[in-house]
């Protein structure tokens, strides 16, 4: 059977994967990991300069009804545009609570919240 590639790429390089999969951390906490940092990359290129919660929200909304469209399915738009936004308020008050930008945070600061289990 060949090979078949995904059509859809990932924003998370090689390595960052790896880098995870190397913790000394529980199959679900690397999993979780993995997801905020997905989320993150995905956050990051949404955001590139610092605008307000309400118009992050409206690009976040924009950026999964685009993403969504690929399925042809307006239910996984929604809980695509939920689940995203549930990530960006973990993320959002995270990078407040340690005083970083969002743009900031990094695989390090991923590791810690997950490792600590803080509930944000």
């Amino acid at each position: 059977m060949p090979n078949q590639t995904n059509s859809f790429s990932s924003p998370l390089s090689y390595e960052i994967v790896e880098d995870i999969e190397q913790l000394n951390l529980s199959i679900i906490q690397k999993h979780h990991i993995r997801l905020l940092a997905h989320c993150l990359a995905i956050l990051k290129e949404i955001v590139k300069e610092d605008i307000s919660p309400l118009e992050e929200d409206e690009r976040l909304r924009e950026w999964c009804e685009k993403q969504s469209k690929k399925f042809n399915d307006e239910n996984f738009n929604q809980l695509f545009y939920e689940q995203m936004s549930s990530a960006s308020q973990k993320l959002n008050a995270y990078s407040q609570s340690i005083e970083k930008n969002l743009k900031e945070l990094d695989l390090e600061d991923l590791i810690l919240l997950v490792a600590q289990n803080q509930e944000y």
